[in-house]
């Protein structure tokens, strides 16, 4: 396949790599509809994100069609994840600050907190909100503030609007401007994705 690819092609998926950002990610906590699951892939990849972490326990991931994902699932990579602590305990040794959605009284604004540093942001299942392990552990959450009557966003529109706010603070802090992956990383992917 590699060698049927055109130089157009393998430019825009140099361009696109070179501003995918690799320490900041979402969480999936339980989501189950495979529409805001694709939604939110889709806005993943919009913003550069390269990569999810999908925390599934109570629910089954998704069977997302082609059509519903708009292919977005081919260009962010997935890892999962049934342990808490194996996953918390991996973002801790990155450096990487958890952040939940939520809202408690605890609960801060989205815009109070640093997007430019390394960060996971957990998005909660749609009905039963963060699974209680996910809570015990993550002191820190964060809500969308809302100048309507209602309390809250559709998940996958939050997703987008907190994905926003990362690209914002990022590009303002210029960490768009230079590729986050090494030449190798670059180099590795850019055959990966020549072959998807």
């Amino acid at each position: 396949m590699r060698g049927f690819i055109t130089p157009e092609r393998l430019e825009r998926i140099k361009a696109v790599l070179a501003r995918r950002q690799k320490d900041v990610s979402l969480v999936m906590d339980n989501i189950w509809d495979p529409h805001n699951v694709s939604a939110i892939l889709r806005s993943c990849d919009a913003f550069g994100i390269h990569r999810v972490h999908l925390y599934y326990t109570s629910e089954k991931w998704p069977d997302l069609g082609k059509k519903s994902s708009a292919s977005a699932k081919k260009w962010v990579e997935r890892v999962r994840h049934d342990d808490a602590g194996a996953m918390l305990d991996s973002f801790a040794a990155q450096g990487v600050q958890v952040i939940r959605t939520g809202f408690s009284e605890t609960a801060k604004p989205l815009f109070d907190f640093d997007f430019t540093r390394p960060t996971a942001v957990i998005l909660s299942n749609e009905h039963r909100g963060a699974s209680p392990e996910l809570v015990e552990r993550v002191d820190q959450e964060l809500y969308i503030p809302m100048q309507g009557m209602v309390q809250s966003l559709n998940v996958s529109v939050a997703a987008a609007v907190i994905l926003y706010e990362m690209f914002s603070q990022r590009r303002r802090a210029g960490l768009l401007d230079s590729p986050a992956f090494t030449r190798e990383e670059l180099d590795a992917l850019t055959l990966q994705w020549s072959d998807k």
